[in-house]
């Protein structure tokens, strides 16, 4: 049995084993770059099982996803606060894109997007004709939210994002 060196990176090690022993195992323990190497590709289906229809077109009521790594992209909102709504909606989507990218992801990667709203009903009609600009098929399941406000004065709609890659 051959004795494994101390690692240089003993919190790292011990966060991983706890990540992956909370998950039974069923987590691949791979690094960036050994994911990479392993050349795996994430793969996301479509779930449309009877009794739960997309209220709308734009998202999928669920996504089976498999692949080697998660990101987790906080909320967005817009660069321009005092643009109109359908281009405040699109510098978020471009936002969400760049970090996407810095990933190696894209908008196909994505799995599910949660979008907030202070005038949910004004901007959802919106919402849904911008999304299909960025989003790919089979969409990512999808929840929007109306609140009263978002965490910067002035902010109206706030996105964020799961992607596998």
């Amino acid at each position: 049995m051959q004795q494994q060196q101390p690692s240089e990176n003993p919190r790292r090690d011990f966060l991983s084993g706890a990540v992956l022993g909370l998950t039974g195992g069923s987590l691949a323990a791979l690094s960036p770059q050994s994911a990479a190497a392993a050349d795996v590709t994430a793969k996301r289906t479509g779930l449309y099982p009877d009794g739960a229809p997309s209220a709308d077109v734009g998202y999928t009521p669920g996504i089976l996803a498999t692949g080697q790594r998660l990101v987790f992209v906080s909320g967005q909102g817009p660069k321009d606060l005092d643009a109109d709504m359908e281009t405040q909606m699109r510098q978020t989507f471009d936002r969400i894109g760049l970090i996407l990218k810095e990933a190696g992801a894209g908008f196909e990667n994505v799995v599910i997007i949660r979008s907030f709203f202070v005038h949910l009903l004004r901007d959802l009609p919106i919402y849904r004709k911008v999304r299909q600009d960025y989003l790919v098929k089979p969409y990512p399941a999808s929840t929007a939210v109306g609140t009263t406000e978002l965490a910067i004065p002035g902010l109206e709609i706030e996105f964020e994002a799961v992607a596998i890659i």
